[in-house]
């Protein structure tokens, strides 16, 4: 294998894992977008529906933690392990048009399934691009962040032309399914992808003690605290202000696949300037303005939508702008030999802090009202400059972006 890739195989193979990432990345919020129908079809509370998100966030968190407890990050070849996870997705994500009221704990159960195969999907996307990409992976990275976020928004999109809830659940898994298609039809595997290696317990424990990594993943956390209560709540949110100003609120589901999906242009720039100016740079200016707008909800509810979705398309393309940065950083700083494992061990933290937020959301609702919802959000951002500002300082930035930060 040569050092270089031919830079068509590099276009052919960001093109196919983007696209693949994409339509996989459909399920996380598949239930979520339809939580009003399923709230009314099984006779849920807002705090109970909340749980079809978070079971998958919980089955992530736990499928993460056994793949790198396991090896498979560094021992099964990324794409494969990815079209497997896209099929267990898919089919679990389909069986919840089979429950019924009377059964809505399988509900629950088959969401934590369906996050279990995501964690096998997006930690080994990103390794398969990491795979093609050295020069420019920050760029590469955040293409495939882009399209995790212009998939987590689909959802919304299929909700908004009319299908019902079970249509929502069955396009989405026919969307995985393809996306799993996909993936191990058109790519290989990269130039610099690494050969596999039998697991190691000293793999979990060299990452903890890389500096690089461990204020990567501080930084990862702040940004993590903020991002996905941000869009599982965003349709609340507007809803309910709408309501508020007595307007109705047809226009919620597209102004909504709009703010998440507008990250994944946003990802693609962040991700060529951070390639140009430095990591850090980028990382904590987004987090600098996503943070900021968290707290300028406050000022925006019962308003005009013509003031509340421009703020929230500043917040949809800041607040996850950032997040290829943090994947990038662990690993230009980690072992080659380690970077499955590290990168799994960092996406897997990140999701466990989503649990205190997607939950504290709905709290914050009820007790003061959705105006006040969302600025507590910012403490993650704040928290995650600190970092980024800790590691610009520190030796470990030299190993990134080539040595600007």
């Amino acid at each position: 294998m040569t050092d270089h890739a031919p830079i068509t195989g590099q276009n052919r193979a960001l093109v196919g894992i983007a696209l693949s990432q994409l339509l996989v990345l459909t399920l996380w919020f598949s239930a979520a977008a339809v939580a009003p129908q399923l709230r009314e079809q099984w006779g849920l509370s807002v705090g109970e529906s909340s749980w079809l998100t978070l079971a998958v966030q919980i089955g992530f968190v736990l499928g993460a933690f056994a793949i790198a407890i396991s090896g498979l990050a560094d021992s099964v070849a990324a794409r494969k392990l990815f079209t497997f996870a896209a099929l267990v997705g898919a089919i679990s994500n389909v069986a919840v048009i089979f429950v019924t009221g009377n059964t809505v704990e399988l509900a629950y159960v088959l969401r934590f399934v369906t996050g279990v195969a995501l964690a096998g999907a997006y930690p080994s996307g990103m390794k398969a691009m990491a795979g093609w990409f050295q020069k420019g992976r920050g760029m590469a990275l955040g293409v495939l962040v882009g399209a995790l976020a212009v998939g987590s928004a689909g959802p919304h999109l299929i909700r908004g032309v009319g299908l019902d809830w079970r249509g929502v659940l069955i396009g989405a898994s026919v969307l995985a399914v393809a996306g799993g298609v996909l993936m191990i039809s058109t790519v290989s595997d990269g130039p610099f992808e690494v050969a596999s290696s039998p697991f190691s317990f000293q793999h979990i424990g060299a990452a903890v003690r890389n500096r690089g990594v461990r204020l990567s993943t501080y930084g990862y956390l702040g940004h993590m605290w903020e991002l996905y209560a941000m869009w599982t709540w965003t349709a609340a949110f507007l809803a309910a202000s709408a309501a508020e100003r007595g307007d109705g609120d047809a226009w919620v589901p597209f102004a909504t696949f709009a703010i998440i999906a507008i990250g994944g242009p946003a990802s693609y720039v962040a991700g060529r300037m951070a390639d140009r100016h430095g990591r850090t740079i980028i990382a904590g200016g987004a987090m600098a303005i996503s943070g900021a707008s968290a707290i300028a909800t406050v000022l925006v509810f019962g308003r005009s939508p013509l003031l509340v979705v421009p703020l929230f398309l500043v917040w949809g393309a800041t607040v996850v702008a950032d997040s290829a940065q943090f994947s990038t950083m662990v690993t230009e700083t980690a072992k080659e030999e380690r970077r499955g494992t590290a990168l799994t061990l960092q996406t897997a933290l990140g999701f466990l802090l989503t649990l205190v937020t997607i939950r504290g959301v709905p709290v914050f609702a009820e007790a003061f009202g959705w105006q006040w919802a969302f600025p507590w959000l910012a403490l993650g951002p704040i928290l995650g400059i600190l970092a980024m500002v800790r590691l610009r300082r520190s030796p470990e930035a030299r190993l990134l972006a080539g040595g600007v930060g």
